[in-house]
Order: C-alpha cells, then sequence, then structure tokens
C-alpha cells in the first residue's frame, strides 16, 4: 500500500513539474487569477488522471486543455451525454456511465479543482461507453473457460484523440457494431420491451403433443398462444387443421426445429418461452455481436453451435449451409473461438485422442480384447510397433497407465469420415465428416466429444476448393478414389468462426430463437446483470 500510493505521488509529481508547478513556487509574479485557476485545473487533471497512463498520456500531449468542460466544448459534451442516457438501448448499463448524474456534476462545478476531477472522470466514463458499445461489456474468458473469444479492444488513447478530432455525433454514432446481425437485433429488442410492456405473450400451451386432425380445447390455447406470437390470426376454432399446421410448421423452422407440423414436447417447450426470456435472449445475442465486431473475412465459415449448423458465407451471404453435430452437452462441449482453415485431408486416419482411448476403449477391451479389429481400430505401442490387442492383459491397465495409441486407417467406416477440414489450434478441434448419419435429423444435436461433423462434408470440399480449379469435384474425388490420406492446401486461409448464437433475426424479418443448449447464455446474462444490465419493459 505505502508502495502504491509513493508511485501515485511521484507520477502526479512529474505530471506537476511538466504542468509548471514552480508557478505556486513563484506566486508572487503571477497574480492573475487565470492563471492560478488554469494550474489548480490542470493539477487536478494530472491528479485524477495518474492511475490511467493513457488519458494521463491524453492531457499531457493537449497541454492539459479541456475536452468536456471548456467553454466551447458544450457539442462535445452534449453528443456523449445523449448518448450515455439512451445506453440502455444497445442494452448497455447505463448506470456505468450515469448521464443525470454527469449532467448535475457539470452544473455544479464551483472551482477549478472540481472543473479537472469532472474533467478526467467524464474521459473514463466515455472511453467505457466507447469500449462497451464497440466490443463488448465482459471479458468472455472470465464468465467460462469454453469463451476463447477475444473481443476487438481499441486502444484507448488513440479513441480519445481520434474523438477529439472528429464530429462528436457522427464519432458516437460510429461506434456501435455495423453488421446487419446486430442493427435487426436492436430492432427485435425494442419489439420484445413492447411485450413485455403489455405482459407478455398471454397464457401457455399445456398438456401432451397436439396432432393435426385433433378437435379440443387445447387447440383453442395453441391457436391463440400463435396469434400473440405473431403467426398470422388463427382464431379460436378447436380443430387442428391445415392452417393451424402451417402456422406450427413456419414456428418450428423459426426455432431450428424440423418442421413436421405437430406440436410436440419440443415444440410446445419453445412456445411456452416467455418474452421476458427471449428479450435476455436478444441482449445477450447484442454483447455477442459486439464481441464480434470485427471483420469476419470476405469468406469465411460461420458455425452456430446453438443452432447446430454451418454456413459458407461469400461477401455477407451464404453460399452454402449444412446441419452439423457439435460436442455433448457437459465436458464435450465444443468451445468458442475464431482461427484459419488452412488445408482438407481427404481420406484421413483417425489418431484416437488418449482421453477416449483410455476413459472409453480401455473398458471395452478390458471386457473384449477383440473390440478393436471390429471396429477397424490398430493398437502401436510408444515405439510406433503394431500390437496385437488380444494378447495383453488389461487388468493391469486403468485411465493413468494405459500406454498404447489407436488409430483407425482410411476406410468408409472411419470416425472422420472421408474428409477432415483443419483449421489448426489448441483445443485440436475441426470440421469432420462422420459415418454416423442419423443424428442429423434430429433436433438437437449435441452428441461429438467437441470436433463438429458436418452433414454435407462433399459439397463443403467442393465449394472451398473452387478457387483452386474449375472441377473441383474431379479434384476431391481424384484424391478420395486413390483410398490413401491425402492434405489438399486451401488457396488462401478461410476464416472460421465458432459461435454459440441462440438469437437472430433472418435477412426477411424473422426472429429466430434456439435453445441454450450447453447453459452459456444463462451465465452471460447473468454476468451482464452483475455489470448492471437491466430489462426494460415499454408500455404503449
Amino acid at each position: 500500500m505505502i508502495v502504491a500510493k509513493k508511485s501515485l505521488f511521484f507520477t502526479v509529481l512529474r505530471a506537476s513539474v511538466m504542468l509548471g508547478v514552480f508557478l505556486t513556487v513563484f506566486s508572487p509574479l503571477f497574480t492573475s487569477t487565470a492563471v492560478a485557476q488554469s494550474t489548480a485545473f490542470k493539477q487536478a487533471v494530472a491528479l485524477a488522471a495518474a492511475n490511467d497512463p493513457a488519458v494521463l498520456e491524453f492531457y499531457k500531449e493537449r497541454n492539459f486543455k479541456p475536452i468536456w468542460t471548456g467553454n466551447s466544448d458544450r457539442q462535445r459534451r452534449r453528443a456523449f451525454l445523449d448518448a450515455a442516457s439512451k445506453a440502455w438501448v444497445h442494452g448497455l448499463p447505463a448506470g456505468r456511465y450515469d448521464a443525470a448524474q454527469l449532467k448535475k456534476d457539470f452544473g455544479a462545478i464551483k472551482s477549478a479543482k472540481a472543473r479537472g476531477t469532472l474533467e478526467v472522470e467524464t474521459s473514463k466514463k466515455f472511453l467505457q461507453y466507447a469500449q462497451d458499445i464497440q466490443s463488448g461489456i465482459l471479458e468472455p474468458l472470465k464468465i467460462d473457460k469454453e469463451l476463447y473469444v477475444k473481443p476487438p479492444r481499441r486502444d484507448r488513447l488513440k479513441t480519445l484523440i481520434a474523438f477529439t478530432k472528429s464530429s462528436p455525433q457522427s464519432f458516437i454514432k460510429s461506434l456501435p457494431p455495423k453488421h446487419l446481425d446486430y442493427q435487426r437485433l436492436l430492432k427485435e429488442k425494442a419489439r420484445l420491451e413492447k411485450i413485455v410492456g403489455r405482459g407478455g405473450w398471454g397464457p401457455k400451451v399445456g398438456g401432451k403433443a397436439l396432432k393435426p386432425g385433433q378437435n379440443n380445447k387445447r387447440v383453442v390455447e395453441l391457436r391463440r398462444r400463435l396469434t400473440a406470437l405473431g403467426y398470422k390470426k388463427l382464431g379460436t376454432s378447436p380443430e387442428y387443421n391445415e392452417t393451424l399446421q402451417k402456422s406450427v410448421q413456419v414456428f418450428q423452422v423459426d426455432h431450428g426445429l424440423n418442421p413436421d407440423g405437430v406440436a410436440g414436447g419440443t415444440t410446445l417447450k419453445a412456445l411456452n418461452v416467455s418474452a421476458q426470456t427471449r428479450l435476455q435472449q436478444v441482449i445477450v445475442g447484442l454483447e455477442r455481436q459486439r464481441w464480434l465486431n470485427k471483420p469476419r473475412g470476405k469468406r469465411h465459415i460461420f458455425v452456430n453451435q446453438a443452432d447446430f449448423r454451418a454456413h459458407v458465407m461469400d461477401n455477407g451471404k451464404p453460399t452454402l449451409t449444412t446441419r452439423v453435430v457439435v460436442g455433448k452437452a457437459g465436458k464435450f462441449r465444443t468451445p468458442e473461438f475464431s482461427d484459419e482453415m488452412t488445408h482438407m485431408v481427404i481420406n484421413p486416419t483417425w489418431h484416437v485422442p488418449k482421453s477416449i482411448a483410455r476413459k472409453e476403449y480401455l473398458p471395452m477391451l478390458q471386457k473384449d480384447p477383440n473390440a478393436l479389429a471390429r471396429q477397424g481400430l490398430r493398437m502401436t505401442d510408444v515405439n510406433g510397433q503394431r500390437v496385437d490387442p488380444s494378447t495383453l492383459d488389461y487388468s493391469q491397465y486403468d485411465v493413468t497407465n494405459f500406454p498404447f495409441d489407436l488409430k483407425q486407417p482410411p476406410s468408409r467406416g472411419n470416425a472422420l469420415g472421408l474428409v477432415k477440414f483443419m483449421f489448426p489450434n489448441k483445443f485440436n478441434i475441426y470440421l469432420h465428416d462422420t459415418p454416423s448419419k442419423s443424428l442429423f435429423a434430429r433436433d438437437t444435436r449435441a452428441y461429438s466429444h467437441g470436433c463438429v461433423r458436418v452433414q454435407k462434408p462433399f459439397e463443403l470440399a467442393y465449394t472451398l476448393l473452387k478457387p483452386l480449379t474449375n472441377d473441383p469435384k474431379g479434384l476431391f474425388h481424384g484424391h478420395l478414389d486413390t483410398g490413401r490420406e491425402s492434405v489438399v492446401d486451401l488457396k488462401a486461409p478461410i476464416p472460421v468462426h465458432l459461435v454459440y448464437h441462440s438469437a437472430w433475426v433472418t435477412s426477411g424479418g424473422r426472429p429466430n430463437y434456439r435453445a441454450d443448449t450447453y447453459g452459456r447464455d444463462r451465465k452471460i446474462f447473468g454476468a451482464l446483470q452483475k455489470a448492471g444490465v437491466v430489462l426494460h419493459a415499454v408500455r404503449s
């Protein structure tokens, strides 16, 4: 504590010397009140900024001239106070910037020292606002170790300098993400706030599944709920007719469910989610968009774990969409991160991860030493020499000392299928084919050990190989037909973004929502609340 205080003292002292603290020593030579007030203001600024290197450097470079509290700073001050007062519109913690209190403070300045202190306080709050609205309120890794997302934080000193050289209103208007996903979510937030203000969507639909052809009072409940949600005016008929079935199908598409037109358990669960919960999802979605407020790549791959889909995006539009299977909820959840795809491996060998070999295959071998042969797996020792699994005594091994490596040579039954798409990363996550095709038909597709299984691997390969050749299909199958493992480098690295977006609005204006399979939305919203974010209900 004493060391910290000394450090602060000398920092302020050095700044004061730069300000010309000699004025106070030779005060008889400087009797002007204006000079004294200027000195007091500058010293107050230096003291208030001493623990913030960026802010202190900013004021030193401009000889401690104000940007908020001067007579010519009214436009800049008004622009920030207006933006801060509307911060809640973006789902930000307005209390962090407290425009109302700042406004009172500006009207109650009684000394040069108070003006200097307020000057720095306003700069710090402005920088906090700028960071929050540009790149997010939270630090993802502090919320969950699987959120390996790096928000694009801007340099604070450069932000202040750029602000002073720009039109205040234009600069502040440029801060939020410009991506259409963000803008559409803002509109959806405003829509939901009005619905919450009216009391929500009304009664839930109780009971078990409802199917076409049924005729009862619960069908009326279903009609009313869908009407309240905006899926046409469906009346009060007790009959589950074709019109109602089509509305159910549209709802299912909007919520990532198989559109069979049956209001089964999963569909009813989605129907009964409250407007307040959907509003929370949108606020989380806005924060996630701010984390991603950076160039995504003219061509990039966007894997939405919450939606169980991957998209190849070219100039902002999807050129290929495929269903995917992601990691199981629990210890195999697929992490969130961005990296670059560099190559694909055709006819890949599956090198079984140590954790899977020890925790899953060892128990199988202890029951049946021939288990590997039936799956086409081979065993090698620490020297890479082939081992016959049927000759070993597995009772001497457990998860801590099983020394053997397992691998599965290329084949149609290989766990990686016939192709894998590589973006080398510390998580050892990649996209790949799979022989287990049936899982793609399910609504919830979280079954892997963390990697992303692709329903349309060949189509993905053709799409990625187009920049290399006029015949991407021929190139791919030329390698595939050899049956041998081969590596094909891409023409240029392709950014891959593994995200978890459970709320978005389509280009056609349709709100889409997904279940919080991994529980990440709940964690993030809890952290946002702790930071001061509150839900607003707008009453007409």
